[in-house]
């Protein structure tokens, strides 16, 4: 750890912290489901450091107990405007548990990854505990678990249609989306003397109303009132036909305000604000984190998420994928917020001189890698828009995909002296990078940034997430037809030769997500296999609220069209889904091509079972590959989830 630090650069913890600072009292008590990090991709920590940027003396709670007498949440006693309560950069339920509802083993924000630290439902875990401890101060919510439960939804793991949040958790105010814009308004109303319950036209802010009181009448406002939550509770499409309301309008430029009936109450979601500007996401990253755990932490071991992304770098949020299993868009939101170079490359600096960095970057990237200053062309067009997507089913004509500034930002890290290279770890959109997919673009420059990528910014192996093969799963999952990863595939064998290396493409795939057939799982296993790949890992598709999918998971119809969509739901369904990934073992082909056969599809038994033994090249029919056969060259890059070595220049020359 830095030895140029003091205590007091942290946000104070304890009492005693809170001594040496010499204060008598607090504004803002900060209770966390995560290990305190003081870095920007924490946003307890985020939301601490913009706090204190208005002078206010701030404390911030990680993990309290919930198991003991409770002296977590009143050992630093009364704070003077409000507690702030996030379940930490994860939903809890997402934290604790797998796809298949176990235990998870580890939590990422935890140090050392213990488990145990952070309850289920933990932002209304805690926020019933300060209402009780403290009924009269008033108790702010946010972080994504609240964001992403700020309607009525479907929770996976109790399997039961919850209200939202607030109802729940009896909080008095909740700040949905990425939080800075909603909190500095708040802040600064309340430093003007507005009383809390008065704070009712915050945008970006959700709260509840007695149904004898009048909504707050705003002239600049339009307002739309879906089913209440009674009526979801009684009828799925119902609840189904509500989603299509709230992902339109979480999605707009000018959104209309959101009212919806629960109880005896109103629940009011006033519109979210306009897309950070380049100024105001640099404000936030350029508030002087230590980018530390805080010293607590020293003797309990490393906190597995912070070390993950301890030497890398964030450079943009949102996603115009709106993906209909990921929730990213529904809680960053569609527009993308980009930081200025000059932001980047002083964080660069800053990473550049930590005492253990070693001269490789881990990541420059976003939610998306290659979205960075990517917005419409014609500003007019997108504040009308409703899509959910800019680039589902094709990519909008009036969006500027330009590569440039981003290879320049690659270009701009790479000069610093003390970085020797940096790496693109989140994922990248291989799709926008496919001329014959994004036809507007230039052609020259998506090439040279694929060339920039895979030359310099890949560590050995290129990660992708086509999802599916089958093009009616695909289009429900709002992404792109699989002969575009085709397509890709070719230009980075291409890539890959010119330049000699011996990189590795890793696609990533989804199993048992809705509108898919056990068919499809086989024509996927076909395709794969085809392409020389063995999968060893797929993630099984968890249903999380806020996404089109979980909606469709819940109520068996698609919230756009309200017509019927299967959704493999049942332990046997899942598990025969997944079952096809793995046509390699043994235990498994029996099955395979008994299922096969009842469907007719003895092309696919053919495929993927074809008779064991040696073809004439040397070919072994089961693995793909010869091992006795050294010294054959193959190019067909193998991954963690590819161990086929098959011959390149046959399959090249098909």
């Amino acid at each position: 750890m830095e030895t140029n630090y003091q205590l007091t650069d942290w946000l104070p913890t304890t009492n005693r912290e809170i001594k040496i600072r010499g204060w008598q009292e607090l504004d803002v008590i900060i209770i966390s489901g995560d290990a305190y990090v003081d870095h920007a991709a924490f946003g307890p920590a985020v939301l601490g450091r913009i706090l204190e940027s208005f002078g206010l003396k701030v404390a911030i709670v990680p993990q309290p107990s919930v198991h003991d007498n409770l002296q977590d949440f009143t050992k630093l006693g009364k704070p003077n405007l409000f507690f702030a309560v996030t379940a930490g950069a994860m939903d809890s339920m997402v934290s604790n548990y797998t796809a298949n509802k176990r235990s998870r083993d580890k939590d990422a924000y935890t140090p050392n990854g213990d488990k145990g630290f952070r309850p289920d439902y933990a932002a209304t875990v805690y926020s019933k505990i300060l209402k009780e401890k403290f009924p009269d101060v008033p108790v702010v919510i946010g972080g994504i678990e609240a964001s992403l439960r700020r309607v009525t939804h479907y929770d996976y793991w109790s399997d039961a249609l919850k209200p939202n949040i607030l109802t729940d958790s009896n909080a008095d105010l909740l700040i949905y989306g990425m939080g800075e814009q909603p909190l500095r308004e708040l802040v600064e109303l309340l430093q003007k003397g507005i009383p809390f319950n008065a704070l009712n036209t915050i945008k970006q802010t959700a709260f509840l109303l007695d149904k004898d009181k009048t909504v707050p009448i705003n002239k600049n406002w339009e307002d739309v009132r879906i089913s209440s939550h009674e009526a979801c509770l009684k009828d799925k499409k119902t609840f189904a036909a509500n989603f299509k309301v709230i992902e339109q309008e979480s999605n707009k430029i000018q959104g209309r305000r959101i009212l919806q009936d629960v109880k005896n109450k109103t629940l009011v979601i006033n519109p979210v604000y306009p897309t950070m500007t380049e100024f105001e996401i640099d404000s936030s990253y350029d508030l002087p984190y230590t980018r530390l755990p805080h010293p607590k932490y020293e003797k309990r071991g490393p906190i597995p998420a912070y070390e993950m992304i301890k030497f890398s770098i964030n450079i943009h949020r949102g996603c115009f994928g709106g993906c209909s299993f990921c929730t990213i868009s529904a809680h960053q939101g569609k527009f993308i917020a980009s930081r200025s170079k000059e932001s980047i490359l002083k964080e660069v600096d800053k990473v550049a001189n930590m005492a253990d960095f070693k001269g490789y970057l881990s990541d420059i990237g976003g939610p998306s890698a290659n979205m960075y200053q990517m917005k419409g062309k014609i500003q007019s067009i997108c504040d009308k828009c409703i899509a959910p997507s800019c680039i589902s089913p094709v990519i909008c004509h009036n969006l500027d995909t330009s590569h440039k500034p981003l290879t320049d930002i690659y270009k701009a890290v790479d000069q610093h002296p003390k970085v020797k290279k940096s790496f693109i770890g989140s994922g990248i959109r291989y799709d926008m990078l496919v001329p014959e997919f994004n036809k507007t673009a230039d052609a020259t420059e998506l090439d040279e940034y694929t060339e920039e990528v895979i030359t310099n910014h890949v560590s050995g192996r290129l990660k992708v997430a086509p999802e599916h093969t089958s093009d009616a799963v695909l289009k429900l999952m709002r992404k792109p037809s699989f002969k575009y990863f085709h397509k890709f595939k070719k230009n980075f064998d291409r890539i890959n030769l010119k330049k000699n290396l011996k990189l590795q493409l890793i696609p990533y795939f989804i199993s048992n997500h809705p509108a898919c057939e056990v068919e499809d799982m086989a024509n996927l296993a076909a395709e794969t296999k085809d392409m020389g790949f063995q999968l060893e890992q797929v993630q099984g598709f968890t249903p999380t609220p806020m996404t089109v999918a979980t909606v469709i998971y819940y109520s068996g119809y698609h919230p756009y069209t309200l017509k019927k969509t299967y959704t493999p739901k049942s332990k046997k369904d899942k598990e025969e889904q997944h079952r096809f990934f793995f046509w390699y073992k043994k235990e498994n082909q029996a099955w395979i091509k008994n299922t096969l056969q009842n469907l007719n599809r003895n092309d696919l038994i053919n495929k993927l079972l074809p008779s064991f033994g040696k073809s004439k090249n040397g070919y072994d029919k089961k693995m793909g590959y010869n091992p006795s056969k050294k010294g054959r060259k193959s190019n067909e890059f193998v991954s963690v989830l590819h161990k086929s070595k098959s011959n390149y220049k046959k399959r090249k020359n098909r």
